[in-house]
């Protein structure tokens, strides 16, 4: 026995600082026994700046909804104030012609003669171009706003303008326009100064937006004050770009010869509408 455990070999010490043997990982295997690869990480499909931008889109879209609903709120309430503001200016236009036929009816009764008030507005359209121009008369021209062949303005009518309409008198043609000639250049020619740009009349935003602090917020205010000469009138006429008109239909006459005379230039009065209808 005692020569049994001599010859018997001495079981291996393992050293204190060895590590267990790792264990050999094992590939997660189907139920068919086919082998599984790992799942690679591919890159997102959307930009990451794209997703930043919706989620920032998302936390705003609360308050994008509550301003489209006043938007929308804002829009219907100027919808009917400037419905109401037309119905208004309509009933002024139909009782100043009412008083002044009446006031006629009364003169013809007492074997008088009615004399109409003055007209306060004159619609002045240029004519001729800039060869041979006096110094006075281009003065005159500039400050009409008259550029250019067939442009037209509205000018209020006093003391000075009607001296200044003198002296170009022979470049220019002018008369007194009607309610429905108003209407229509502003409706059909309208173009108004935003910016230094010529922008056209597409909606009463355009308008509002520079005359609020003026009361004004649509077409019709502007037709108003334009016709009647009223307190804003000034401020309307610069904020509308000059008209740039047609040659009329059928041609000039004679740009020499005064109207009077058979030709074109100088004061036409009421006639200046047919004009208007030929050239817009």
């Amino acid at each position: 026995m005692a020569d049994k455990a001599k010859t018997a070999p001495q079981a291996a010490k393992k050293p204190a600082d060895a590590k267990p043997a790792a264990k050999k990982e094992e590939k997660p295997k189907a139920a068919d026994g086919v082998v599984k690869k790992k799942a690679v990480k591919k890159l997102p499909v959307v930009p990451e700046s794209w997703l930043k931008i919706s989620k920032c889109k998302k936390g705003q879209r609360p308050n994008m909804l509550l301003q489209r609903r006043k938007i929308r709120a804002v829009r219907l309430l100027r919808r009917k104030q400037n419905l109401l503001r037309a119905l208004n200016y309509e009933k002024n236009y139909l009782k100043k012609e009412r008083a002044v036929v009446e006031q006629a009816r009364i003169a013809k009764k007492k074997g008088n003669i009615y004399i109409p008030a003055e007209p306060k507005v004159a619609f002045v359209m240029r004519i001729r171009g800039i060869n041979k121009v006096a110094p006075k008369v281009r003065k005159v021209l500039q400050l009409f706003r008259l550029r250019q062949i067939n442009n037209g303005t509205f000018i209020k009518l006093n003391k000075a303008t009607k001296n200044m309409l003198r002296i170009a008198e022979p470049y220019i043609t002018y008369g007194y326009p009607t309610l429905r000639s108003v209407r229509h250049l502003i409706y059909k020619r309208g173009f108004v100064k935003h910016r230094h740009s010529r922008i056209p009349i597409t909606d009463n935003f355009v308008i509002e937006r520079k005359l609020r602090g003026h009361r004004l917020q649509c077409v019709e205010d502007m037709v108003y004050h334009i016709y009647t000469g009223g307190a804003c009138f000034k401020k309307v006429s610069n904020f509308l770009w000059p008209f740039k008109l047609n040659t009329p239909t059928g041609g000039w006459r004679k740009k020499n010869n005064h109207y009077v005379e058979g030709g074109d230039f100088g004061n036409r009065e009421d006639k200046i509408n047919e004009l208007i209808q030929r050239m817009v």
